[in-house]
């Protein structure tokens, strides 16, 4: 992790992000123009995202060629994961002697620029949490800097730029260990599960990575966790054992549940249900400070409106703005998103494409008062699905009615060694009804042959799938 500032880089530079389409470095190309940096950069895939980067007078190229860093001349590089070692813009900046940062090198660099820095992490709930956590900080009037994994309806987009560096949060993802290079004065862990298996083959792995993301938190910071979450507990042990051996203090562990049988100092209690959306009394240390009514369903936002809650309370936000946020957050773009109505039926798109996260989104969609649930799933990366083979099977067996898409992938090449083919067969196998389309427009069809009136057509993976909520609901 560098110790590197935004104040530290040549004043007015000129940055390049290699890779600006994607969610997270348009993201940081937006912040990045506010801090008073001109910014440019590339994209294969043009996109609406582009233009409206192009729209906010950054110099935008659809391809990466080596001459575009000559025609923008820029003094850093920022790049995404996903660029190959042989870009022709990488091997024109090295030929040039710039400046190059990964995408979580550069945002690190922001975090270190801040005087209080949430960062939430974790395998499931990330957006969501940290959606909720921006909303109560906005609400108590402290204006912070936004990043986000996904777009949210009430800043516009996916990053919201405060009006000075006093607060900062952050999304932290543990995909290639970035989150290592964020600083934190509040960190938070939503869960730990198994994912990202191309970086880490075991579940051990994950748990070790999380438990050093907890030494880059400030020895007088936070850490909050889901108390509940035995793996999140174990990566919190290795950690205290780090720093034990090191003679560095432990920031204060802060616990989280809603596990009436698991105490925590934030805690949800007396929850109810209502329409499959979760009421419950947010206390805090025993002391009841406030009843929340959420707006989203399915218990595992509960646990996320805990951790969201402790992140913003420890950070001098009052239990009114809290309630008053989590009451009417109405979910992160993508996140259990209602798009409409097709043909009578409620048409809901979620990321959910692990089988953790799916198991749960299927689980709050049949709390829902709806007849039947239809559920199109698209699984993500094929490495993830040879790995996790047995729980994508467990999980989505469940369903009374399941069509699959093929596999997405943008970081692979399909070998044909596994398709979503292959679990529709093991859960038809087991008694499951699936069926796997590998065209789109079949797809489309047969959910027209399925439904009726007053079901509900739950649409989860990659944005590849879920552009379909928005063929069906064009806005």
């Amino acid at each position: 992790m560098s110790n590197l500032k935004l104040e530290e880089l040549k004043a007015g530079a000129k940055i390049y992000f290699v890779g600006i389409g994607g969610i997270s470095m348009s993201g940081l190309a937006i912040l990045t123009k506010g801090y008073g940096f001109k910014v440019g950069g590339s994209d294969n895939h043009p996109s609406e995202r582009t233009q409206m980067l192009a729209n906010m007078g950054m110099s935008i190229y659809n391809s990466q060629e080596s001459e575009n860093i000559d025609d923008f001349n820029p003094d850093y590089i920022v790049k995404t994961a996903a660029i190959l070692p042989k870009n022709k813009e990488l091997a024109r900046a090295l030929e040039k002697n710039l400046t190059i940062f990964d995408r979580s090198e550069f945002l690190g660099i922001i975090t270190n620029s801040y005087k209080t820095v949430i960062n939430i992490s974790g395998t499931h709930g990330k957006t969501t949490t940290t959606s909720m956590t921006s909303l109560m900080l906005i609400e108590e009037g402290l204006d912070p800097t936004v990043h986000l994994g996904a777009p949210l309806d009430v800043f516009g987009g996916s990053v919201k730029l405060g009006s000075n560096r006093e607060y900062l949060v952050s999304e932290s993802c543990e995909f290639k260990q970035s989150f290592l290079e964020f600083r934190s004065t509040t960190a938070a862990i939503t869960n730990i599960d198994h994912d990202h298996v191309d970086c880490y083959p075991t579940l051990q792995d994950v748990i070790d990575v999380f438990a050093k993301f907890t030494d880059k938190v400030d020895d007088d910071g936070y850490i909050v966790v889901n108390g509940a979450d035995s793996k999140v507990m174990e990566a919190i042990e290795i950690a205290k054992d780090a720093r034990g051996s090191m003679n560095r203090p432990m920031p204060a562990v802060i616990t989280c549940s809603s596990k009436a049988d698991i105490k925590a100092d934030f805690m949800a209690v007396n929850i109810e249900y209502n329409d499959g959306h979760p009421a419950f009394d947010l206390s805090v240390n025993g002391e009841v400070i406030g009843r929340i009514q959420l707006r989203i369903p399915g218990n595992h936002n509960i646990e996320n409106a805990l951790i969201a809650s402790a992140c913003a309370y420890l950070n001098g936000v009052s239990a009114n703005s809290i309630v008053k946020a989590l009451n009417s957050f109405g979910g992160a773009d993508g996140r259990f998103t209602i798009k409409g109505q097709y043909k009578g039926c409620d048409v809901v798109v979620d990321y959910a494409h692990h089988p953790t996260a799916a198991k749960v989104t299927i689980d709050a969609a049949l709390h829902m008062p709806n007849n039947n649930v239809l559920v199109v799933f698209q699984p993500l990366t094929f490495n993830r699905v040879q790995l996790l083979f047995d729980e994508y099977v467990e999980a989505l067996l469940p369903c009374k009615q399941l069509l699959f898409a093929e596999i997405f992938s943008d970081r692979e090449v399909n070998t044909g060694v596994i398709s979503s083919k292959d679990i529709a067969d093991a859960i038809n196998a087991k008694g499951g009804n699936a069926e796997f389309y590998a065209d789109k427009e079949d797809l489309k069809q047969r959910i027209d042959e399925l439904i009726n009136p007053g079901d509900m057509i739950l649409i989860l993976g990659p944005e590849d799938i879920r552009e379909l909520g928005n063929e069906l609901c064009p806005q």
